[in-house]
């Protein structure tokens, strides 16, 4: 499945979520990444996520889709794909 992961966190987790997420996924632009995954690396992102935020404060929504997005940009790319190896 091809997750899009984004996040609205307490300064003090903004550094955690982010390390995190870039073991697992491809980092977008600020508090964005996406990726395809497995079923299992999936629920290793989901448990990982509600052990580093507080979820009375923080906002993590994640988007599962069956395939790759369709994307469109429009402006500066901040991380293009075509640099994944």
């Amino acid at each position: 499945m091809y997750i899009i992961v984004v996040y609205d966190v307490s300064v003090e987790r903004v550094n955690k979520i982010k390390k995190f997420l870039r073991q697992h996924l491809h980092w977008v632009q600020n508090s964005v990444f996406e990726g395809e995954v497995t079923r299992a690396e999936f629920e290793r992102i989901r448990s990982g996520i509600r052990e580093l935020i507080q979820e009375d404060e923080d906002s993590v929504v994640i988007y599962k889709l069956r395939s790759g997005p369709n994307r469109e940009i429009i402006g500066v790319e901040k991380n293009p794909m075509e640099d994944i190896i």
